[in-house]
């Protein structure tokens, strides 16, 4: 059923909620109508009375658009994402919005927390109707952009996480989690690069739904916008060298490894070379047997100590 919100000219708004007969306020209000998971007979049951676009509707009816704006006659329609992060993996929530001269409505698929909080400021705000439906607009769009950067605010720190993980043990585990925090950053960018063209339009478009005062305020969610796109742009490199450090660091380890192993063969081929000649079946040893016996232990002995030496010296070990 959607929610309604009355605003008058003097006075606290009115919030009810209303299955029929909506249409556009009576002179002296402002009316906010918040659909939630709509039925195409809400959104025909809103198309006739408010006169908005049927292409508009259409849209409303498939939550898989692109963050838009677009403008019909009478009326702007807007398409914003609000980022969701469930684990790794991030989400765009889809919020549609109709903008006429004192009407707004908006269209929803799941509850939004951002609009319970306009609805609350609103209680108390006694100046909104003066400013018009444009400004509980852009009090919804600034809590969004907000919500925004918190979630690419925790996306970095996950990245960082991991590269404190990774860079300290090396462990090869984390290395799926990386993968999904890069796939939700193309994903926030795919979302909300679109958004900062659709804002920057409105700090500039002035009519019936947007007062040039009020499309000023827009700038600070323009602001918001290009500051959450940088931070995609910087999280997806801090990844990318993670990734790189990463591999760099298991290519050393390995380095180290086939050093250490090449030593340790150097080291035992001059032993298997003295086992194997003397390990021959010989009819005479010169100097006698107990004296070559000692030879060879005591070069068995030295060899290895020798090289070793040689190698640590060689900063090779």
């Amino acid at each position: 059923m959607p929610r309604v919100v009355d605003i008058p000219e003097i006075g606290a708004p009115v919030i009810h909620t209303l299955e029929a007969g909506l249409g556009p306020p009576e002179p002296g209000w402002l009316r906010w109508i918040d659909v939630e998971q709509p039925t195409a007979e809400q959104l025909e049951g809103l198309r006739g009375p408010f006169e908005l676009h049927p292409l508009a509707i259409e849209d409303c009816l498939t939550f898989e658009q692109r963050p838009k704006l677009e403008e019909y006659p009478g009326h702007l329609f807007v398409v914003v994402h609000r980022l969701n992060l469930a684990g790794d993996e991030l989400s765009g929530h889809e919020i549609h919005a109709f903008l006429a001269q004192r009407t707004l409505i908006t269209v929803h698929a799941e509850p939004c927390l951002e609009l319970d909080r306009v609805i609350e400021r609103l209680r108390k705000d006694g100046t909104v109707y003066g400013r018009g439906v444009g400004f509980v607009y852009y009090l919804i769009a600034d809590l969004v952009a907000s919500a925004n950067d918190d979630v690419l605010s925790e996306l970095a720190d996950s990245i960082e996480d991991i590269e404190s993980e990774l860079l300290d043990d090396g462990k090869a585990p984390a290395l799926p989690r990386l993968f999904a925090l890069k796939r939700s950053l193309s994903v926030a960018r795919r979302f909300l690069s679109p958004q900062r063209d659709l804002f920057a339009m409105l700090t500039k478009l002035g009519g019936a739904s947007i007062s040039d005062r009020t499309a000023l305020y827009f700038r600070d969610v323009y602001d918001k916008v290009v500051r959450a796109n940088e931070s995609i742009e910087a999280s997806r490199d801090l990844a990318s060298n993670v990734l790189d450090a990463h591999f760099s660091q298991m290519s050393q380890r390995t380095n180290d490894v086939m050093r250490r192993l090449t030593a340790l063969s150097a080291v035992f081929l001059p032993l298997t070379f003295i086992t194997g000649f003397f390990g021959q079946n010989f009819e005479m040893l010169p100097f006698g047997s107990h004296v070559l016996m000692w030879l060879v232990i005591s070069a068995c002995v030295a060899l290895p100590i020798g090289m070793l030496y040689w190698f640590y010296s060689r900063r090779w070990l």
